[in-house]
């Protein structure tokens, strides 16, 4: 059903987005919980990873970057920040 359905597609997407971000928040919280330099250089790289991934996707938008349709334009946005997620997820599963 989901290769017949975009939206359907986008809504397994998105999930899985979710699901990557719960997994990545954990990770982070048990990575400063321990405190310490590594935990404050988390913290700062969470921040300016943020702001980053947030002024890349406005600058894609506003440029058409993301598409000329709402499908296209969630479509994008949602792998923007899973491939986002993914790497550091990766990054705090090596720590």
């Amino acid at each position: 059903m989901a290769r017949s359905n975009p939206w359907m597609r986008l809504g397994l997407n998105a999930w899985s987005l979710g699901a990557e971000s719960s997994a990545v928040i954990g990770l982070r919280v048990m990575k400063m919980a321990a405190g310490g330099a590594a935990a404050e250089r988390e913290a700062q790289q969470m921040i300016r990873e943020k702001v980053a991934a947030g002024l890349t996707l406005q600058s894609l938008a506003i440029t058409g970057g993301l598409g000329f349709t709402p499908h296209s334009a969630a479509v994008k946005t949602v792998a923007h920040y899973r491939r986002k997620v993914r790497a550091n997820r990766r990054r705090l599963m090596k720590a």
